[in-house]
């Protein structure tokens, strides 16, 4: 069954490039032109990735990942002519997994797009993580606590994915980055540290507290069983 790709960008010239090059990649693909229509279809719709422009009438992009954020993990890629450093930590701290600049090559959006629906589509090797009271469930990208089950971004999945894969050992961003696999950036190492921050939120139970995964200042980070 294809996979359902939903663009939501209020330039019709942009819409129509990402539909022709999704579309003939194999994708199928809906539109919409603004912020609400396009939270309105991604509720009624449940595509497997959304095209987020952040610039939109109305209510724009970031509210979009905001509303979307706090009922789904659908994938969403940032797609934004916007390239202050602000801009980029604010999508990825709501939980964007990928962020695109425009101008844009059409063929890089649909690389990016594999790239990210491969991430989230899981190991099909249905292999569980463990550590101490923490479980990866890779088919199902989620991770569990005794008393929760906490559903992750295809971002957030691979970072903790790799911390949890050698408990103890200290990743530097860079590694971390390097894991998470369509987190450009530019190489924006920091972006690293937004996610963390969001690991934190679902995983944690104190705030300052961290008991799972712990910052090696000047280092990078590590993960406590």
């Amino acid at each position: 069954m294809s996979k359902k790709i939903l663009v939501v960008d209020d330039e019709p010239k942009i819409v129509e490039i990402c539909h022709d090059y999704l579309k003939a990649s194999g994708f199928d693909v809906l539109s919409a032109g603004d912020g609400m229509k396009g939270l309105a279809l991604a509720r009624r719709e449940k595509p497997d990735l959304i095209i987020l422009d952040l610039m939109l009438p109305g209510m724009d992009g970031l509210d979009v990942c905001r509303a979307l954020r706090r009922e789904s993990e659908v994938p969403i890629i940032m797609l934004t002519a916007r390239v202050e450093e602000t801009d980029k930590l604010i999508g990825i701290e709501l939980g964007a997994d990928d962020y695109i600049t425009k101008p844009f090559s059409p063929r890089e959006l649909v690389a990016r797009v594999r790239m990210v629906l491969r991430r989230s589509g899981g190991d099909p090797s249905g292999e569980m993580l463990r550590a101490g009271e923490v479980t990866l469930d890779r088919d199902r990208y989620e991770a569990s606590l005794p008393e929760k089950t906490i559903n992750l971004t295809p971002t957030e999945f691979e970072i903790l994915s790799t911390l949890m894969s050698q408990p103890g050992r200290i990743f530097s961003r860079a590694q971390l980055l390097n894991a998470a696999r369509g987190i450009s950036f530019e190489s924006y190492e920091r972006a690293i540290d937004s996610h963390i921050r969001n690991l934190r939120r679902k995983l944690e139970t104190e705030d300052g507290q961290p008991r799972y995964i712990v910052t090696v200042h000047g280092v990078g980070y590590k993960f406590v069983p």
